[in-house]
């Protein structure tokens, strides 16, 4: 009886043991060997350093995220690389928003580039006035005005005074009586008044080329006098930019006294790089800042970019005609001129997009849903916050934008795994 019992009790030992053995191999075989949908299981990854593996499932001890199965058939999950031999890396959802990865469609389009350039403010040639001496002789009395001074039409500048102005004005006041004299003969269609007419134009031309003043000149006109001095005024309103004579100081044929520059409009002479030189258009509106204030004033592209070439900075000239209320532009001054310059359609992305190593420049490629492949491109412009590839990418592509330095690092890591 006792050994019937003591048998009774072994055999239900061994079933108990082989029930929970069997259960025990049914559990490890489901999760550790079949996993999902049947799938068996070789080990366990880290997903940010696939060469970390485990063979039971947990939580990675870099990164504190859960570890990531490799199945048997071949297929990766979707945040495990699909070859392990090569630099494309796999990031899943979760992961790709702790990082920052934000992936975008490559595009080709036209649009229109802001570039910079600097530029250095000059007095517009046309509006640069010269006053200079038509005769030799001594300066007599002067204006108080300096370089500097701002000046109206016709303000007095300078009187000077010459034996040889004498003769040219009395030519002058000649011809002018003698048009008195036929019109109140009532001869004004006389032979004698067509000569007195002639004559009168000449003595003004030839009292202008002396440096006479139109002021003076219609003085002369009413008074029929005859000054024993030039004065000479300002032809317009601007600014002297150059004094060369003093009180009593003897002066020669052809001397300039004053020059004086209307800065009501000026120029701005920029650089501009041979790749962009050839995209400038006369007409073309900029913008001018100094200092960094951005200044109201019109501006525009005057003309085609200008034969200048200068070997300092290896850049053309390009001239810009600007309103100048204000006065706030000055001579000699350097201010930035922003152009809005429209370019023809192009492959872009943007430059966050591009990551430079070296002499190379490496995009990611999204191929599929989480997986992305390092592609080297070939770049062109900079375009504003964008940056054209002329080969490496279509428009379609999909690529990361946005976290690329985490992927870069991430790629080096698993190449240097191999």
């Amino acid at each position: 009886m006792i050994k019937k019992a003591s048998y009774f009790l072994l055999l239900c030992a061994a079933i108990g043991g082989a029930f929970a053995a069997g259960s025990w191999r049914s559990h490890n075989h489901t999760v550790s060997a079949s996993g999902l949908h049947g799938r068996r299981i070789l080990y366990y990854v880290d997903p940010m350093h696939p060469s970390f593996k485990s063979d039971k499932p947990g939580i990675a001890p870099d990164c504190n995220m859960p570890l990531e199965p490799v199945y048997a058939d071949g297929e990766a999950p979707p945040d495990v690389a699909p070859d392990p031999n090569s630099a494309t890396i796999a990031v899943d959802a979760a992961k790709q928003q702790i990082i920052g990865v934000r992936v975008g469609t490559v595009a080709t389009e036209a649009g229109v580039e802001r570039i910079r350039l600097y530029g250095r403010v000059a007095a517009e040639e046309t509006r640069i006035y010269k006053l200079n001496a038509g005769l030799d002789g001594y300066v007599r009395d002067l204006s108080g005005f300096t370089t500097g001074s701002a000046v109206k039409k016709d303000d007095w500048l300078i009187t000077y005074s010459s034996p040889e102005i004498r003769q040219p004005i009395q030519g002058f006041v000649a011809a002018l009586d003698s048009i008195d004299r036929e019109t109140k003969n009532g001869t004004t269609d006389s032979t004698q008044m067509v000569y007195a007419k002639i004559s009168q134009e000449q003595s003004v031309d030839r009292l202008i080329t002396l440096g006479m003043s139109w002021l003076q000149i219609e003085e002369i006109r009413k008074t029929h006098m005859i000054p024993a001095n030039v004065e000479i005024s300002a032809p317009a309103d601007g600014f002297i930019v150059a004094r060369n004579v003093t009180a009593g100081e003897k002066i020669m044929r052809g001397t300039e006294l004053f020059r004086i520059a209307d800065l009501r409009q000026v120029w701005v002479v920029a650089d501009v790089p041979p790749r962009d030189a050839e995209r400038l258009q006369p007409g073309m509106s900029a913008e001018i800042s100094l200092a960094g204030r951005v200044l109201p004033a019109r501006a525009r592209v005057s003309g085609a970019v200008l034969p200048q070439f200068d070997p300092a900075t290896q850049s053309s000239k390009v001239r810009l005609e600007v309103d100048n209320p204000g006065f706030a532009l000055r001579p000699d001054m350097f201010v930035d001129v922003h152009l809005e310059v429209p370019y023809a359609a192009a492959t872009t992305v943007p430059a966050d997009a591009l990551v430079r190593s070296g002499m190379s420049t490496t995009v990611f490629v999204e191929g599929s849903a989480g997986v992305f492949e390092p592609r080297q491109v070939h770049t062109g412009r900079r375009l504003g916050d964008r940056v054209e590839i002329l080969h490496g990418l279509v428009a379609g592509d999909r690529i990361v934008v946005s976290g690329t330095f985490m992927l870069d690092s991430e790629s080096r890591m698993h190449a240097h795994d191999q």
